[in-house]
């Protein structure tokens, strides 16, 4: 059963555990749980994935890896696969911190394998007292610095956090800051490393997850949030994450929404 979640039940952090964790912040969000098992997807901003109590295996084309933690860049199609254990995946909004992908020290393709503070983070999530988010996350950035640098981007998705559902399309969001429809589009991808179109279904993603904590039903939160049909989010959801939603908020799993 799908339930919202009261906020001031829960503390905003949490502690490992079997019950799986969902966090949504500001520029990112984060599953701390039981493995899940996940069809081959791709995600609409960058992912960093870590077996807390035991090596997962990474796909990517015809190669594979069984690694620790890993760096998945936005729109790059793969499959994670865990036999047991918890997994924490961390998924990046580019508007928050940039040089994620400078912290791993190997490649599998577009994939980095193994950050370089990988027994940290294990570490950190393994410990008894309860995680707080904002603190792994510096941990697994390891910097401070926003990746986007243009303010014309900014300004774009700062428009799109803030209406989700809107439909204001390419050409009108280019005029808005003054730039030609082909050069906008050029330089959003650049910029935040991954497309319009992707980033607008992330928003809307992080709109239902705010609305279902609340107390909304799936349904209501999707089409409210800008998703043409049930279907549609369906299947925009396991495109992304390669689960249903459904699947993910089952079993008593914990959303915690923080401002955004």
């Amino acid at each position: 059963m799908i339930t919202g979640m009261d906020r001031a039940a829960l503390p905003e952090t949490c502690c490992p555990g079997e019950v799986a964790t969902i966090w949504i912040r500001s520029g990112y969000a984060a599953y701390l749980g039981p493995s899940l098992r996940l069809d081959p997807h791709s995600g609409s901003v960058h992912c960093v994935a870590v077996g807390i109590d035991a090596p997962f295996t990474v796909r990517v084309a015809a190669d594979q890896r069984t690694v620790r933690s890993a760096f998945i860049p936005a729109r790059t199609r793969h499959q994670v696969v865990v036999d047991s254990g918890r997994m924490l995946f961390c998924y990046l909004e580019p508007t928050l911190l940039s040089g994620v992908e400078r912290c791993t020290t190997e490649t599998l393709g577009a994939i980095g394998l193994t950050h370089r503070h990988e027994s940290a983070l294990i570490d950190q999530m393994r410990q008894a007292n309860p995680l707080d988010p904002a603190a792994l996350l510096r941990r697994i950035a390891d910097t401070d610095t926003p990746a986007i640098t243009d303010a014309r981007i900014r300004a774009t998705v700062r428009t799109i956090r803030a209406d989700p559902a809107g439909t204001l399309g390419a050409t009108a969001l280019a005029t808005d800051v003054g730039l030609s429809t082909s050069r906008f589009l050029h330089l959003f991808s650049a910029q935040t490393g991954t497309s319009l179109r992707r980033y607008r279904l992330w928003s809307r993603m992080m709109r239902v997850a705010a609305a279902v904590e609340q107390g909304h039903d799936l349904t209501t939160a999707a089409s409210d949030a800008g998703f043409a049909s049930p279907s549609h989010f369906s299947d925009s959801f396991h495109t992304m994450f390669g689960l249903t939603a459904t699947t993910l908020l089952a079993n008593g799993t914990r959303l915690i929404v923080g401002p955004t």
